[in-house]
Protein backbone atom coordinates (compact mmCIF):
# COMPACT_ATOMS: atom_id res chain seq x y z
CA UNK A 1 0.00 0.00 0.00
CA UNK A 2 1.21 3.72 -0.66
CA UNK A 3 -2.08 5.49 0.23
CA UNK A 4 -5.11 4.17 2.08
CA UNK A 5 -8.09 5.72 3.47
CA UNK A 6 -8.79 4.32 6.96
CA UNK A 7 -9.86 5.02 10.24
CA UNK A 8 -7.41 6.28 12.65
CA UNK A 9 -7.06 3.46 15.14
CA UNK A 10 -3.90 2.65 17.49
CA UNK A 11 -3.40 -0.45 16.54
CA UNK A 12 -3.34 0.30 13.08
CA UNK A 13 -1.07 3.81 13.72
CA UNK A 14 1.68 1.23 14.37
CA UNK A 15 2.02 0.49 11.39
CA UNK A 16 0.14 3.85 9.53
CA UNK A 17 1.28 7.57 9.08
CA UNK A 18 -2.06 9.24 9.55
CA UNK A 19 -3.22 12.39 8.42
CA UNK A 20 -5.24 14.31 10.08
CA UNK A 21 -9.27 13.11 9.83
CA UNK A 22 -11.47 14.54 7.12
CA UNK A 23 -14.70 12.86 8.07
CA UNK A 24 -16.26 11.74 11.28
CA UNK A 25 -18.39 8.83 11.22
CA UNK A 26 -20.54 7.61 13.91
CA UNK A 27 -20.33 4.01 15.10
CA UNK A 28 -23.83 2.78 16.68
CA UNK A 29 -25.90 -0.44 17.65
CA UNK A 30 -28.34 -2.05 15.93
CA UNK A 31 -31.13 -4.28 18.33
CA UNK A 32 -33.95 -6.53 17.64
CA UNK A 33 -37.16 -3.77 17.62
CA UNK A 34 -38.06 -5.31 21.05
CA UNK A 35 -34.97 -5.14 22.40
CA UNK A 36 -34.75 -4.48 26.72
CA UNK A 37 -31.29 -2.39 24.95
CA UNK A 38 -32.15 0.76 24.94
CA UNK A 39 -29.24 3.28 25.27
CA UNK A 40 -25.52 2.76 24.39
CA UNK A 41 -24.81 2.59 27.82
CA UNK A 42 -27.05 -0.93 27.99
CA UNK A 43 -24.65 -2.79 26.08
CA UNK A 44 -21.69 -3.44 27.86
CA UNK A 45 -23.25 -6.23 29.97
CA UNK A 46 -22.36 -10.11 30.42
CA UNK A 47 -24.88 -12.32 28.47
CA UNK A 48 -25.04 -9.35 25.56
CA UNK A 49 -23.46 -10.45 22.41
CA UNK A 50 -22.41 -7.67 19.80
CA UNK A 51 -22.13 -8.74 16.30
CA UNK A 52 -18.85 -6.70 14.66
CA UNK A 53 -17.13 -6.70 11.37
CA UNK A 54 -13.45 -8.46 12.05
CA UNK A 55 -11.04 -5.50 12.26
CA UNK A 56 -13.25 -2.77 11.49
CA UNK A 57 -12.13 0.19 13.23
CA UNK A 58 -15.05 -0.24 15.69
CA UNK A 59 -13.94 -3.94 15.93
CA UNK A 60 -11.03 -2.48 17.47
CA UNK A 61 -12.31 0.21 19.11
CA UNK A 62 -14.72 -2.06 21.37
CA UNK A 63 -12.29 -4.96 21.90
CA UNK A 64 -10.20 -2.08 23.88
CA UNK A 65 -13.56 -0.59 25.80
CA UNK A 66 -15.81 -3.46 26.42
CA UNK A 67 -15.61 -4.90 29.59
CA UNK A 68 -18.63 -7.34 30.45
CA UNK A 69 -20.65 -8.13 26.98
CA UNK A 70 -19.04 -10.70 24.49
CA UNK A 71 -17.81 -9.71 20.57
CA UNK A 72 -18.68 -11.98 17.86
CA UNK A 73 -16.16 -11.18 14.73
CA UNK A 74 -18.09 -11.91 11.28
CA UNK A 75 -15.33 -13.09 9.17
CA UNK A 76 -15.27 -10.03 7.13
CA UNK A 77 -15.03 -6.17 8.09
CA UNK A 78 -17.42 -3.79 7.13
CA UNK A 79 -19.62 -4.37 4.59
CA UNK A 80 -23.02 -6.19 6.28
CA UNK A 81 -21.51 -9.04 7.24
CA UNK A 82 -21.99 -8.47 11.04
CA UNK A 83 -25.38 -7.65 9.76
CA UNK A 84 -26.09 -11.20 8.29
CA UNK A 85 -24.26 -13.06 11.94
CA UNK A 86 -26.44 -10.73 13.92
CA UNK A 87 -29.55 -11.90 12.28
CA UNK A 88 -28.24 -16.01 11.77
CA UNK A 89 -26.83 -16.25 15.12
CA UNK A 90 -29.84 -13.98 16.96
CA UNK A 91 -27.15 -12.13 18.57
CA UNK A 92 -28.05 -9.37 21.09
CA UNK A 93 -26.43 -6.41 18.57
CA UNK A 94 -24.96 -5.50 15.95
CA UNK A 95 -21.81 -2.77 15.77
CA UNK A 96 -21.12 -0.74 12.87
CA UNK A 97 -21.76 2.66 11.44
CA UNK A 98 -24.54 4.42 11.79
CA UNK A 99 -25.37 5.51 8.10
CA UNK A 100 -25.36 1.75 6.69
CA UNK A 101 -27.38 0.65 9.96
CA UNK A 102 -30.16 3.09 9.51
CA UNK A 103 -30.18 2.36 5.83
CA UNK A 104 -31.01 -1.26 6.97
CA UNK A 105 -33.31 -0.79 9.45
CA UNK A 106 -35.33 1.16 7.27
CA UNK A 107 -35.98 -1.74 5.22
CA UNK A 108 -35.99 -3.94 7.86
CA UNK A 109 -39.28 -3.10 10.61
CA UNK A 110 -37.93 -5.43 12.93
CA UNK A 111 -34.93 -4.21 13.94
CA UNK A 112 -33.62 -0.41 15.11
CA UNK A 113 -30.70 1.35 15.57
CA UNK A 114 -30.09 3.27 18.98
CA UNK A 115 -29.82 6.66 19.95
CA UNK A 116 -26.42 7.85 20.11
CA UNK A 117 -23.44 6.61 19.85
CA UNK A 118 -20.27 4.26 21.41
CA UNK A 119 -17.40 6.67 19.17
CA UNK A 120 -16.46 8.71 16.72
CA UNK A 121 -14.64 6.79 13.79
CA UNK A 122 -12.37 9.20 12.54
CA UNK A 123 -11.58 8.63 8.79
CA UNK A 124 -8.32 9.89 6.90
CA UNK A 125 -5.35 9.58 4.63
CA UNK A 126 -2.33 7.39 5.49
CA UNK A 127 0.72 5.76 4.42
CA UNK A 128 3.33 3.42 5.49
CA UNK A 129 5.32 3.84 9.04
CA UNK A 130 8.22 6.11 8.11
CA UNK A 131 7.36 7.62 4.67
CA UNK A 132 7.54 11.36 6.49
CA UNK A 133 7.61 12.98 2.98
CA UNK A 134 4.63 11.22 1.84
CA UNK A 135 3.21 11.63 5.43
CA UNK A 136 3.76 15.41 5.82
CA UNK A 137 2.05 15.57 2.07
CA UNK A 138 -1.15 13.78 2.61
CA UNK A 139 -1.68 15.99 5.68
CA UNK A 140 -1.25 19.20 3.23
CA UNK A 141 -3.38 17.61 0.99
CA UNK A 142 -5.91 16.53 3.66
CA UNK A 143 -6.19 20.54 4.93
CA UNK A 144 -6.72 21.99 2.12
CA UNK A 145 -9.47 19.78 0.32
CA UNK A 146 -11.31 20.69 3.88
CA UNK A 147 -10.84 23.85 3.52
CA UNK A 148 -11.33 24.34 0.35
CA UNK A 149 -15.26 22.67 0.71
CA UNK A 150 -14.11 19.72 -1.44
CA UNK A 151 -14.90 16.98 1.03
CA UNK A 152 -17.97 18.85 1.91
CA UNK A 153 -19.28 18.81 -1.45
CA UNK A 154 -17.71 14.75 -2.60
CA UNK A 155 -20.33 13.94 0.82
CA UNK A 156 -23.32 15.43 -0.52
CA UNK A 157 -22.79 14.09 -3.87
CA UNK A 158 -22.47 10.57 -2.49
CA UNK A 159 -25.67 11.05 -0.57
CA UNK A 160 -23.36 10.55 2.21
CA UNK A 161 -24.23 11.57 6.35
CA UNK A 162 -21.05 12.54 8.03
CA UNK A 163 -19.14 15.00 9.75
CA UNK A 164 -15.95 17.13 7.92
CA UNK A 165 -13.24 17.20 10.42
CA UNK A 166 -12.49 20.35 12.30
CA UNK A 167 -9.08 21.55 10.60
CA UNK A 168 -5.93 20.00 12.08
CA UNK A 169 -4.03 21.72 15.64
CA UNK A 170 -1.22 23.41 13.96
Amino acid sequence: MDIGFVAIEPVRAAVIEFSAPYVIIEGTYMVPKDSPLKQISDVDHAGVRIAVGVSSAYDLYLTRTVKNATIVRASMGGGKAMIDMFRNDKLEVAAGVKQPLVAYAKDHPDVRVMDGHFMEIQQAMGTPKGRLDGAAYLRKFVEEMKASGFVAAALKRSGQEAAVAPPAKP
